[in-house]
């Protein structure tokens, strides 16, 4: 099932906001906080939920100030139990509200995993699209932040297996505002993936953009190979262009930020245009998100490459403890290594 985008809900308090562009310098904490606080002030129907999400603000502060500002009926705290969290926002987006849960971390929505695949993607189908479920599922994901497992996994594979979901992962705070509002917007489920190595990072925020679910981005232009990434993974890849660049290699980057549904136009036309490829992912690498991008790329690109299409990712074991996890998680070094086995031709045309 793919999400009717057409069927977003505008009114005339969204549509005034974007006539009144408003630009900022934000923290991505900063720009979701905002996201979620301009819902819930368009859409009467918005609600934020989810384990001390209320007076603390989320682990990571992603909600504060929303119950003081709105109330405990629009932004409040649920029991310890992520099945509970999410049947409760099945039942919610069944009866025409918009429900946006937190799961706090990545690992802790896997008690609701059943939910999620069982429901939240299924019900649009089941009922041949009578029943929408507007609905997003926020999950703080990833690694970079000293900690251990369970609360530095990347499952976005399993989400983004499941037909009937969409997943999106920003890796900008402008990103993360405009895809979040994207997401509340949308009349069907959205796994919405926040970096959490990235919450603090800053940039401008314009919040009169409006954010394309199912499109990507270049991140920044090149001619010799493509470095194709989404969420904290972008930040390694541009670390690793800039670094090429004083090797004389000129890199392009193409931040996915959509994995379902997935762009594959833009990211066939930067391959098919560089001739190399490297896909960079934080999880694990086997049946991965970047296997399936990897795997498009040789089907769409083939003739059109000059190498095979490589890829680099975290490694198959559980996530490394806290001391480790430099080693564990891709950098600019490993990108650049993959960049090196390319075949790449000298001046006088043999392999360098």
């Amino acid at each position: 099932m793919t999400i009717a985008h057409e069927d977003v809900r505008t009114d005339a308090a969204v549509a005034a906001q974007l006539r009144t562009p408003t630009i900022q310098v934000m923290t991505m904490a900063s720009a979701l906080n905002r996201a979620l606080a301009d819902a819930i002030e368009a859409d009467p129907e918005v609600v934020v939920f989810g384990e001390d999400v209320g007076a603390l603000g989320g682990v990571f502060r992603i909600t504060d100030g929303l119950t003081e500002r709105y109330g405990e009926d629009r932004c409040f705290d649920t029991p310890l139990a992520e099945s509970g969290i999410i049947g409760t926002a099945v039942g919610m987006a069944m009866n025409g509200m918009r429900p946006v849960v937190e799961m706090q971390f990545d690992a802790f929505a896997l008690p609701a995993f059943e939910q999620v695949v069982s429901h939240v993607a299924k019900l649009g189908n089941r009922t041949r699209g009578t029943m929408r479920m507007p609905m997003v599922i926020r999950i703080p994901t990833g690694g970079g932040i000293g900690g251990v497992e369970h609360h530095c996994d990347s499952s976005e594979a399993y989400y983004a297996h499941t037909p009937g979901l969409t997943v999106v992962c920003p890796s900008t705070p402008q990103d993360a505002y405009s895809l979040l509002r994207a997401a509340i917007a949308s009349p069907d489920p959205v796994v919405f993936l926040e970096p959490k190595k990235l919450y603090w990072t800053k940039g401008e925020v314009d919040t009169s953009i409006v954010g394309e679910i199912g499109s990507a981005r270049i991140a920044r232009e090149g001619t010799d190979v493509t470095l194709i990434s989404y969420g904290a993974s972008v930040a390694t890849c541009l670390e690793a262009a800039e670094i090429a660049a004083g090797e004389g290699r000129s890199v392009q980057v193409v931040d996915v930020r959509t994995l379902t549904p997935l762009d594959d136009a833009a990211i066939t036309a930067s391959v098919r245009a560089t001739g190399r490829a490297v896909v960079v992912a934080e999880a694990p690498g086997y049946a991965s998100v970047a296997s399936e991008i990897q795997s498009r790329v040789f089907e769409r690109c083939f003739e059109f490459l000059e190498a095979p299409v490589r890829k680099v990712t975290g490694f198959d074991t559980p996530f490394a403890p806290p001391k480790f996890e430099h080693w564990y998680l891709p950098d600019a070094d490993r990108v650049l290594d993959a960049i090196d086995t390319l075949h790449w031709l000298d001046e006088h045309g043999e392999e360098s």
